[in-house]
């Protein structure tokens, strides 16, 4: 799976708690950074897989935007958006 990137700094990538290995691919001057995810196992035809991302956003993340506690219908906890777009392969 490849997903858009701008100025992000990754640490780790997991799929339903598994581990998956991950990388950035080249970086386009306006486009950002393809970051590749390799599943640790096959996903199979409607099957559902939870994507968790541990990184780092940077002032130059220009695609990521917060919402602060009080700007959210909980008014508890913040919520990042982006506006990137996944591109499956």
């Amino acid at each position: 799976q490849v997903l858009d990137t701008k100025d992000l700094q990754v640490f780790k990538v997991t799929v339903n708690g598994q581990d998956a290995k991950f990388c950035f691919g080249p970086k386009h001057s306006f486009k950002g950074t393809p970051l590749e995810i390799t599943f640790p196992f096959e996903l199979r035809r409607g099957q559902e897989a939870i994507v968790e991302i541990s990184f780092e956003s940077s002032p130059m993340s220009s695609a990521l935007q917060w919402f602060t506690p009080e700007q959210t219908s909980g008014k508890k906890h913040p919520f990042l958006f982006s506006q990137c777009q996944v591109k499956l392969t």
